[in-house]
């Protein structure tokens, strides 16, 4: 008879009224079995959590966790909204085309709802840090959360991010990208936080797209500029980790591929016991 695998993860699905974004929203949860609480457990937030099962992402955990290459990690799925180009984007700015009106309200349900709601069904009074991390819209919304609530987060995970995020149009004649897309100007203009540190994934078949005729795609040329705002900004390369996947698409099964990478980096046994 064959042994039956002992599941190294349980998945734990929650629906929450939200005020703030006046709808219900699916989170999952996903943690390590048998512990006996989660009192300091690292928390890391996934934008589009209803992707996560495309993956899988059970899947990738349990690997993980069997050949012992990450330690224990709180994860939540955050499932996005029929209106996600409104409830992801930038909370203080909305794009050229008034997208991210509704970010402000996101920021809002992630702090004074969803993180309240963890700490108390699953009893953890505090976490040893909290990362983000999203895919595509996702990331942006993931990098702007985290860079504008740095005192709250350490680490953040853009895959394939929406780094193009504009003021204004590209064909409008005053359009400058080193002016006008907003979240590098947000790094730019905003605090030096040292703690923390920066995941970026790109496929070089993201797209085809190439805005300024320079033979790069535009999801490169716009990952590659945020990095550099970053190290201007002073965070030392050891902080910024850039995974571009060739023949990577802009998909689920490209995020995939380079989710594992992302968590060995963030949560690698061999990092946290020499930190």
């Amino acid at each position: 008879m064959p042994v039956k695998k002992v599941a190294l993860v349980e998945a734990e699905h929650h629906v929450l009224s939200s005020i703030f974004l006046e709808r219900d929203v699916k989170v999952d949860c996903y943690y390590p079995s048998g512990m006996a609480t989660f009192e300091d457990i690292s928390l890391l937030l996934i934008n589009d959590g209803q992707d996560l099962p495309k993956m899988p992402f059970t899947d990738i955990l349990e690997e993980l966790y069997e050949t012992k290459e990450i330690v224990p990690l709180f994860c939540v799925g955050i499932h996005c909204a029929i209106d996600r180009k409104n409830e992801y984007g930038t909370a203080k700015i909305q794009d050229y085309k008034g997208r991210g009106a509704r970010a402000y309200l996101y920021n809002a349900f992630i702090m004074l709802e969803l993180l309240p709601f963890i700490r108390l069904t699953y009893s953890i009074h505090s976490f040893s840090e909290k990362s983000f991390a999203g895919f595509s819209l996702g990331g942006l919304c993931a990098m702007d959360i985290v860079w504008n609530h740095s005192r709250e987060f350490t680490r953040v995970g853009v895959f394939s991010g929406s780094l193009w995020w504009r003021d204004k149009a590209h064909d409008d004649p005053d359009f400058d990208e080193d002016k006008n897309r907003i979240m590098q100007k947000q790094v730019r203009e905003g605090q030096f936080s040292p703690w923390l540190t920066f995941f970026f994934e790109v496929g070089t078949l993201d797209e085809k797209e190439d805005r300024n005729k320079n033979g790069v795609i535009d999801s490169i040329d716009d990952t590659q500029a945020i990095i550099k705002e970053l190290i201007k900004k002073g965070y030392p390369e050891t902080s910024i980790e850039y995974l571009e996947l060739k023949d990577g698409h802009h998909d689920v099964q490209t995020w995939a591929r380079a989710f594992p990478v992302f968590l060995k980096w963030g949560w690698g046994y061999n990092d946290e016991l020499t930190d």
